[in-house]
């Protein structure tokens, strides 16, 4: 698979992130890598000095009332982003071509103030 996002920049954005998130009250699960130099089936890897080829990181965040957002980018340039708001507001939710990991941290942000609301949007922006 071609890389279009670097992933290690990639698990940077989620870093930056994760103290406000957990500020703000919402549990953020380690970053998992999957190995594409891996024989199958492939593990998910929470130290990324284990993996040789990344092909994808996922973030796994929770917050109140079993809200939960799962976020698997990969190196390609797409996600795949499931999520659970409320009990009737659960599902998928599309994403654009990612080009960069900056443009994954924004993801990030839209995404986890679409689920959480905005106690649990990601750090601010400057202009």
């Amino acid at each position: 698979m071609e890389q279009i996002v670097d992933l290690d920049h990639a698990a940077v954005e989620v870093a930056e992130r994760r103290t406000d998130w957990e500020r703000r009250g919402l549990a953020v699960g380690h970053v998992t890598w999957r190995d594409e130099a891996a024989p199958w089936p492939q593990r998910l890897e929470t130290d990324r000095s284990s993996v040789t080829e990344p092909d994808s990181i996922g973030i796994l965040i929770t917050g109140p009332g079993d809200a939960r957002l799962s976020v698997v980018l990969f190196r390609g340039g797409w996600a795949d982003i499931d999520f659970i708001a409320t009990i009737d507001d659960a599902g998928t939710l599309p994403t654009p071509d990612i080009d960069s990991a900056r443009a994954f941290g924004d993801l990030l942000d839209r995404c986890v103030a679409r689920v959480f609301g905005s106690q649990g949007s990601g750090r601010q922006s400057t202009p």
